[in-house]
């Protein structure tokens, strides 16, 4: 039995909306430590779909951005939630995150491959978004170094999860059908900045 990339590419855009809030950023849950900042991310649709996206730019992109990309981001993300933590002030948190969706997607539909320094610092403007969210939002009787490894560690396996359905770029017609995912990305990324207006 053949799986068809388009088809492959739909069942991991499927996966990646089972998360049942539209945001992770909904604030402080009860849990505790590493496991609470691991579960965090993956409870928001909008963090979900930016890390995957991120692997799967810079598998579209092949390497070195195959791995810069994916470790940029969790290293500047980390800065962001000391950030976060600390309470320095940074606008509009919710919608650069939203924004990281719509261009990231919108990179991997359009297939954009600009010069690694350039992706790699849109990549890194982004995390410190996503960072900065999760570090505001760390539960108060939660220690913030096993709590920001945990949310660390998802990311960098959102990553790995982007980065595998990134490979199916290789097979034959696989761009096509990475260029529909990230259009998809696209449009939920459109979609979570009109249920920001809509707030």
């Amino acid at each position: 039995m053949t799986i068809r990339p388009r088809s492959l590419a739909a069942l991991a855009l499927a996966g990646a909306l089972l998360p049942s809030a539209a945001g992770a950023h909904t604030g402080a849950d009860g849990a505790g430590g590493f496991a609470s900042g691991f579960l965090h991310p993956l409870a928001g649709l909008d963090h979900v779909l930016a890390m995957v996206a991120v692997g799967l730019w810079g598998a579209q992109l092949g390497p070195p951005a195959l791995w810069v990309l994916p470790v940029a981001f969790p290293l500047v993300m980390a800065l962001g939630g000391v950030a976060g933590i600390v309470g320095l002030p940074l606008p509009s948190v919710e919608w650069g995150i939203a924004l990281s969706v719509i261009v990231l997607g919108s990179a991997i539909a359009l297939d954009q491959r600009p010069r690694l320094a350039f992706a790699a610092l849109v990549v890194a403007f982004f995390a410190v978004f996503h960072g900065y969210a999760h570090g505001a939002e760390l539960p108060a009787q939660v220690g913030p170094l096993a709590y920001s490894a945990g949310f660390v560690v998802a990311t960098g396996t959102l990553h790995l999860a982007g980065i595998g359905l990134g490979l199916v770029a290789r097979l034959p017609n696989g761009l096509p059908a990475l260029r529909a995912g990230g259009s998809a990305i696209a449009a939920a990324g459109l979609y979570l900045a009109w249920r920001l207006l809509a707030a």
